[in-house]
């Protein structure tokens, strides 16, 4: 016996992160071409940094809107679970874009502290100032979304970067115009380069864990089979457990339970789940009732009895 459970709507969650995603793309497209032109004419690797930056952001906020706006399709035939992971799919791309970029910006201000170019000061501040003010408005809008959406947060970390790179922009040309010391420029830019790998590759962690079906936070197998029979005297055993997340909001839980001689299947279904959503938030558990042998055969998981 298996526990009923509804899918019901799932894109409330999601409801207004696209025109957010949106807007933040427009802004970061727009403003890039003028942060790359100002990097050329004042030989800055700070704002060809930041603009870089601002162009892989652009094709993150895209993927990233796209999949918002696809994991609102409902399940059918081939997706049985409509469409959401798609948003950790993107989240996993941008994070390896992250890493990737970060890399590149490190590298290129190595071959710079070799041989400083250059930097006219007074253009770099100027255009560094814009997008620090154009960054922080789209930080906030981005921040103010849901926490929980690693796709969102995904975004988030690209407009922090830009923002962080700005900051690092406006810092380097105030410091070349009053000292003329042009190594600060890739100085600031590896500094910034470094943060944003830090967090790029805890968000590329965390999105490879859900897309290898792993154990979402606590939800492991061994708590889960403690937490059944801790709450439910009729269970004499439980095993085949799994747990994972479909998204990173959204984890979900399987088990065999198998119930002493008597027990009534229904009572003590529910009580599995309510024990369940009490212990862990869980409430998309499917629990199959046995009373002998296992109907699946050799238990190869480990089995969790009743002592």
């Amino acid at each position: 016996m298996s526990a009923p459970h509804e899918h019901g709507d799932e894109a409330g969650p999601y409801t207004g992160s696209d025109r957010r995603l949106l807007a933040a793309l427009v802004i970061t497209a727009t403003f890039m071409v003028v942060e790359a032109a100002g990097g050329f004419l004042a030989h800055s690797l700070a704002l060809i940094a930041d603009a870089g930056h601002m162009l892989a952001d652009s094709a993150s906020l895209l993927l990233a809107w796209f999949a918002v706006r696809a994991a609102r399709r409902p399940a059918d035939e081939r997706r049985s679970y409509g469409y959401e992971r798609f948003q950790v799919l993107a989240a996993l791309i941008n994070g390896v874009t992250l890493l990737g970029l970060s890399l590149w910006i490190v590298v290129e201000a190595l071959q710079r502290l070799v041989s400083p170019p250059e930097v006219a000061g007074a253009i770099m501040v100027v255009i560094a100032a814009i997008g620090l003010a154009v960054n922080a408005g789209m930080f906030w809008l981005l921040h103010h979304g849901d926490h929980e959406d690693l796709n969102l947060r995904a975004a988030v970390l690209h407009v922090l970067g830009d923002l962080l790179g700005s900051g690092a922009a406006v810092a380097a040309g105030a410091v070349i115009l009053t000292t003329g010391w042009m190594p600060i420029d890739p100085l600031l830019s590896i500094l910034v380069a470094a943060l944003i790998l830090r967090s790029a590759w805890r968000l590329t962690r965390e999105s490879g864990h859900i897309l290898l079906e792993g154990v979402p936070g606590d939800v492991t197998p061994s708590a889960l089979g403690a937490a059944v029979l801790d709450a439910v005297p009729e269970v004499r055993d439980v095993h085949h457990i799994h747990s994972w997340s479909l998204t990173g909001r959204r984890p979900m839980v399987t088990m065999h339970a198998r119930l002493s001689e008597g027990a009534d299947s229904e009572s003590t279904l529910r009580a599995i789940h309510q024990a369940l959503a009490q212990r862990f938030g869980l409430h998309h558990v499917t629990v199959q009732i046995e009373f002998g042998h296992c109907t699946d055969g050799r238990v190869t998981t480990p089995v969790h009895r009743r002592r």
